[in-house]
C-alpha cells in the first residue's frame, strides 16, 4: 500500500481513488493547465522561437527496454508516396506516458480504476482524453548538466533528489508553480548520440542500464506531490534513475508520478537544442504544447511536443 491510501485494502477502488481526489481521473494532472494558467504561458513567448522536442524516431537504435524497431515502408503510388508503419512503439522514442501505463502498488490505475476497467479502448483513461484537450502549459527547464552532479555523462546512475533540482532552478533564478511543465534536462539523448554502434547495442542488450534521473527517495516524492505540476518530462528513458525496482511499494517513482499524481510523464524528449538556448539567454521557461495521438485506449504516444520561447 502507499502512503496515501488509508486503511482501505489493498487493490480495491477505495484506495487508489483517494489518490486522485482533486483532478478528474481520465485527464489527471493535465485539467490543471487552465485556460488562465496557459494564457500567462503564451505570454513568455517574446522572441518567436521554436524548439522541436522529438527525438529521431529511429532512436534509440537499437530499440530499448523491451521495444521493438519499427518498419517504414515508402508506396509509390505512380503519382506520388505513401507511407506505412508496421511494427511501431508509440513509446519507443519520444513519448508520453499516459495514465493507463503504470498501475500502483495497490493494484489500481489513477483514479481507482482496475485493470478491468481499461483493457478496452473505451476505458476511462486512454490517451485520447489528453488528445482531444491538448497539452499546452507553462514549462521550466531545469538543466542537470549544468548546474547537477554528473556533467552530461549518462553511463552511470545519478539520482536526482528534490534538493537537487530545487538548487538547479534558484541557480537559473526560476520557480515552478501549480500547473507547470517540468522539464529535466540531463543530456541523455545528446549522450546517446555519441556513442557508437557497438556501445548501443551493448546498452540494449542490458536491460534495464543505468542511468541519471530523479530519485524515488519519500523527500523526493513528497515534493513532487507538493508541487502540483501538470506534467514532468526528461531526456532520460524513465525521468526516474535506472535500474529501479518495479515491484517495490516505494522504489518505483512512476508509481508516485502516474498512478498517486496523474501527472503527463515525457520521455526521451530531445532537450539538447532547448537547454543550449536557455543557457545561451538565462530565460529557462516558456510555453510547452503537445498533440498526443488520438488512440483510443492507448497507454501512450509519441510526444508530438514543440516549446516556445
Amino acid at each position: 500500500m502507499t502512503g496515501t491510501g488509508g486503511d482501505a485494502p489493498a487493490g480495491t477502488r477505495t484506495e487508489g481513488a483517494a489518490r486522485a481526489a482533486a483532478v478528474p481521473p481520465e485527464l489527471g494532472a493535465v485539467a490543471r493547465q487552465t485556460p488562465e494558467r496557459i494564457r500567462d504561458a503564451a505570454a513568455l513567448v517574446t522572441r518567436g522561437r521554436v524548439f522541436p522536442l522529438n527525438w529521431d524516431l529511429g532512436l534509440p537504435d537499437p530499440p530499448i527496454l523491451g521495444r521493438g524497431r519499427h518498419v517504414h515502408t515508402r508506396i509509390d503510388l505512380g503519382n506520388g508516396f505513401d507511407d506505412r508503419l508496421d511494427s511501431f512503439y508509440p513509446q519507443g522514442s519520444s513519448q508520453w506516458d499516459g495514465l493507463a501505463h503504470v498501475r500502483g502498488p495497490d493494484g489500481t490505475y489513477h483514479g481507482g480504476h482496475l485493470a478491468a476497467d481499461i483493457e478496452t479502448a473505451a476505458g476511462p483513461l486512454g490517451i485520447e482524453h489528453w488528445a482531444r484537450r491538448g497539452i499546452a502549459g507553462r514549462f521550466v527547464l531545469a538543466d542537470l548538466v549544468r548546474h547537477g552532479r554528473h556533467g552530461g555523462d549518462c553511463s552511470r546512475r545519478v539520482a536526482y533528489t528534490a534538493a537537487d533540482v530545487t538548487a538547479a532552478l534558484a541557480a537559473q533564478r526560476v520557480d515552478l508553480r501549480p500547473g507547470d511543465i517540468l522539464l529535466l534536462h540531463f543530456g541523455w539523448t545528446r549522450w546517446y548520440e555519441g556513442l557508437d554502434r557497438a556501445a548501443r547495442e551493448a546498452l540494449a542488450a542490458e536491460g534495464f542500464f543505468a542511468s541519471p534521473g530523479l530519485a524515488v527517495d519519500p523527500e523526493t516524492r513528497q515534493w513532487l506531490r507538493g508541487l502540483e505540476l501538470s506534467a514532468v518530462a526528461a531526456d532520460c528513458p524513465a525521468v526516474e534513475a535506472m535500474p529501479f525496482d518495479m515491484d517495490g511499494p516505494d522504489t518505483f517513482l512512476h508509481h508516485t508520478l502516474i498512478a498517486e499524481l496523474g501527472l503527463a510523464v515525457g520521455e526521451l524528449f530531445d532537450l539538447a537544442a532547448l537547454a543550449d538556448d536557455c543557457a545561451r539567454d538565462g530565460v529557462h521557461e516558456g510555453l510547452l504544447t503537445a498533440a498526443p495521438l488520438n488512440l483510443a485506449g492507448a497507454a501512450g504516444s509519441t510526444a508530438n511536443a514543440l516549446a516556445l520561447k
